[in-house]
């Protein structure tokens, strides 16, 4: 006997709501039974909806990728030069609203370079969506290779300065030189 079919947009709804949850509560401590009951719903529920806590897991880190990059990637339409573009990622990375997402990030970032087999995906991503943005930036005619290493200086420094600023909290001192930074693009 088949179980009921999963609905796909009440599983993105918990998605959603577990990806707050993981905000506020941090990664290391997801669980199911304080997840179910902060969220309104049993275990039983989650597990249905995401199966293995691994497959929730991975559920929450890509839809985290997901919400990043889409604050920070480009806008439909918006085609801006690479100068423009590494503008618009510190902008928005470092805006404080975002900040609780980006420790996430970069906890999850952690955990994932201490267990690469099991955040094979998280890891398999995580530059690859700002890399093939960045490089896009730059206009086809530019070298592919020139390309990506402007692109793998870019993600570097600026994830850099993002955890200077989490873990200092010196907005003033990290952003004069997240600027002298991206004034060396224009």
């Amino acid at each position: 006997m088949a179980g009921r079919p999963v609905d796909p947009q009440r599983r993105a709804e918990l998605l959603d709501a577990m990806v707050e949850y993981t905000i506020e509560h941090g990664f290391s401590e997801l669980s199911w039974r304080p997840a179910a009951a902060a969220l309104g719903v049993s275990p039983t529920t989650l597990v249905h909806h995401f199966g293995t806590r691994e497959q929730m897991l991975e559920a929450v880190l890509g839809r985290l990728r997901e919400r990043i990059f889409a604050a920070v990637g480009p806008r439909d339409g918006d085609h801006p030069d690479l100068a423009a573009a590494a503008r618009a990622v510190w902008t928005r990375t470092s805006d404080p609203r975002q900040w609780a997402e980006f420790r996430l990030f970069f906890a999850v970032y952690g955990r994932a370079l201490q267990a690469p087999h099991q955040f094979e995906r998280f890891l398999d991503r995580v530059v690859t969506d700002w890399m093939n943005a960045l490089c896009e930036a730059q206009g086809p005619g530019v070298d592919a290779d020139l390309a990506r290493r402007r692109a793998t200086l870019i993600i570097a420094t600026l994830r850099g300065l993002l955890l200077d600023l989490l873990a200092t909290g010196d907005r003033d001192r990290v952003d004069d030189a997240a600027q002298a930074f991206l004034a060396t693009l224009e």
